[in-house]
């Protein structure tokens, strides 16, 4: 039988909606040949601000935006690698450690305590974790980082400098090209591996 690397991704957007940035990444990692779904849970709305963004998920219903998330990754069944940018791994994390058949996550700008959805991390599923060492909403979620990254040897926390939030985001103020890069670079080994 002939390796296949082809990876299924389903990639959820943060708060301020499925920007550019996001479809942009998206599109990067199709280049290296993977299939990467984006659900938009926001019915086409983007925003301007994180603030705005979320002004728009209260008012929707938080549960509501992630039941959509749910039923999006219904729609295409298991194998897949969850992943989400900030808001978004709320629901990417939850699929990850619930889901029977998960070939990975990737966590970005955002990690929740473990125990949220389980006791323990799956066995045999891979996760990174990627956020800047001074976003202020990272610094939060750091100590839950540092804890998943510590309970198995299938996890990797990838901290870099600087204080942007979704800095991975080619349409953000927030964009930082030199640390989006090397986050790429990582992801894309992860999904060639898993």
């Amino acid at each position: 039988m002939e390796f296949n690397a082809v990876t299924d991704v389903l990639l959820y957007h943060h708060i301020q909606g499925l920007t550019d940035g996001v479809r942009s990444f998206a599109d990067s990692l199709r280049q290296a040949g993977h299939t990467v779904h984006t659900p938009d849970l926001f019915d086409g709305r983007t925003f301007g601000s994180i603030e705005e963004g979320f002004g728009f998920a209260r008012e929707l219903g938080l549960d509501t935006i992630r039941e959509r998330g749910i039923a999006a990754a219904d729609e295409l069944g298991s194998g897949l690698v969850y992943a989400g940018f900030s808001f978004g791994v709320t629901i990417a994390q939850r699929l990850a450690q619930t889901r029977p058949g998960a070939r990975g996550a990737l966590l970005m700008d955002s990690c929740l305590p473990v125990a949220e959805f389980g006791e323990a991390w799956p066995e045999g599923v891979p996760v990174q974790i990627h956020g800047k060492e001074g976003d202020e909403f990272f610094d939060e979620d750091l100590p839950a980082a540092r804890e998943l990254a510590g309970s198995t040897a299938n996890a990797e926390l990838f901290v870099y400098p600087g204080d942007q939030h979704l800095f991975a985001d080619s349409s953000l103020e927030a964009y930082d090209p030199e640390a989006s890069a090397l986050l790429m670079e990582r992801v894309r080994a992860f999904l060639a591996s898993v």
